[in-house]
C-alpha cells in the first residue's frame, strides 16, 4: 500500500511539473511567442512571464532557414543575412561575382509567420534576384563606381516586397564585386594608361602656368624698366632745362653789367661779338682736328674792333677799369 501511495505521489509530482512546464512560458527580452489555441492563432505572448492553458494552448514553432528547428520565440531585433558570392551578368555581358549583406528586422511577427513559409530563405532569394536585376541594367564600369546607387535600389526592392511579410529591410550593402581575371588585368592596364594621361595633362598645365607666370613677370619687369627710363629722361631733361635757364640768367646779368660799363649799345654789341670770336679762336687752337680752319671774319677787322673797344673804355672815364666783367660764357662751359 505504501509503495502504491509513493508511486502515485511521484506520478502526480511529475504530472504537475509537466503541466507547469506547459503552463508557464518565460519569453526573453525583444522576443515574442505566437500562442495558438487548438491550432488557431490566439494571441502574442510578449517578453516576460506568460501563462497558457496546457493541452489547449501551444506556442507556434518557427521553421526558417538558418533557424534552429522547432524554435518558438521570434527575435524582434535587427538581424543580418550574409550572402555568399553570386554570379551576376552585367549589361555588357561580363560575369562578375558579387557578395552582399542585408540588414532586416521583424515589425509584425504574425505576418512573418503566417504570410510566408520560410522568411529568411525568401529574403535571400529575393536579394539575389533583385541584385541580378539591378546590376544587369548597368555596365561593368558603372557597377564598380555606383555602389551607393545599387544599394539604394536593392533596399527599395526588398523593402517593398517584404512589407507584406511584416519585415523592414533597413540596409543593403554590396561588399565585393569580383570581375574575371582577364577583365581585371585589362581594367588595371586601362587605369594605368589613364593615370599616365592625367599626369601628362597636369604636367603640361603646370608648364603652361609657369610660362604664363614667367611672361607676366618679364612684362612687369619691362614696364618697370620703361617707367624708370622715362623718369630718368624726364629728370635729365628737367636738369638740362634748369641748367640752360641758369646759364641764360648768368649771360643776361653779364651782358647787363657790360652794357652798363660801356654805355653805348653798338659798342656793347661789338664787344660781345669780339669776345665770342676770341673764345672761338681759343677753342679751335685746342682742337686736334687737322682740317683747314676758315675764319668767319678778317684778322684786321678783329684788331680794329679791339682798338675801338680800348678807346671806348678810355672815354668812359679818366681811368680804365681794372677789370671788365667776364664775357658771358657758353652754356657748355657753365655746365662744366
Amino acid at each position: 500500500m505504501e509503495i502504491f501511495i509513493l508511486g502515485f505521489l511521484a506520478f502526480f509530482g511529475i504530472a504537475l511539473l509537466v503541466i507547469a512546464a506547459k503552463t508557464i512560458k518565460i519569453v526573453p527580452q525583444s522576443s515574442v511567442l505566437l500562442i495558438e489555441r487548438l491550432g488557431k492563432f490566439h494571441r502574442v505572448a510578449a517578453s516576460g512571464l506568460n501563462i497558457i492553458v496546457p493541452l489547449i494552448d501551444s506556442p507556434r514553432g518557427v521553421y526558417w532557414t538558418n533557424i534552429r528547428p522547432g524554435q518558438t520565440s521570434i527575435d524582434l531585433r535587427e538581424q543580418y543575412i550574409d550572402l555568399p558570392p553570386q554570379p551576376v551578368i552585367t549589361r555588357d555581358n561580363v560575369t562578375i561575382n558579387v557578395d552582399s549583406v542585408v540588414y532586416w528586422m521583424i515589425t509584425d511577427p504574425i505576418k512573418s509567420v503566417y504570410e510566408i513559409n520560410d522568411l529568411v530563405g525568401s529574403i535571400v532569394q529575393l536579394t539575389i534576384t533583385g541584385m541580378r536585376s539591378v546590376m544587369g541594367e548597368m555596365d561593368l564600369d558603372h557597377t564598380l563606381s555606383n555602389r551607393d546607387q545599387i544599394n539604394n535600389k536593392l533596399r527599395l526592392i526588398l523593402d517593398e516586397a517584404t512589407d507584406k511579410w511584416g519585415v523592414k529591410v533597413t540596409r543593403v550593402d554590396v561588399k565585393n564585386i569580383n570581375p574575371p581575371e582577364d577583365v581585371r588585368i585589362t581594367m588595371e592596364t586601362q587605369m594605368t594608361a589613364e593615370r599616365n594621361r592625367r599626369a601628362l595633362i597636369l604636367q603640361a598645365e603646370g608648364e603652361k602656368q609657369a610660362a604664363m607666370t614667367r611672361a607676366e613677370g618679364e612684362k612687369q619687369a619691362a614696364i618697370t624698366r620703361s617707367e624708370g627710363f622715362k623718369e630718368s629722361a624726364v629728370l635729365e631733361a628737367d636738369g638740362a632745362a634748369q641748367s640752360r635757364l641758369k646759364a641764360a640768367n648768368a649771360d643776361a646779368q653779364a651782358i647787363a653789367l657790360i652794357a652798363q660799363a660801356i654805355g653805348d649799345p653798338q659798342q656793347t654789341t661789338q664787344y660781345l661779338i669780339t669776345s665770342r670770336y676770341i673764345e672761338s679762336l681759343r677753342d679751335m687752337t685746342r682742337t686736334t682736328n687737322s682740317k683747314v680752319i676758315f675764319m668767319p671774319m678778317e684778322t684786321s677787322s678783329m684788331l680794329s674792333s679791339i682798338g675801338a673797344i680800348k678807346e671806348v673804355f678810355a672815354e668812359t672815364g679818366e681811368k680804365q677799369p681794372e677789370k671788365l666783367p667776364n664775357p658771358p660764357r657758353s652754356p657748355r662751359e657753365l655746365n662744366r
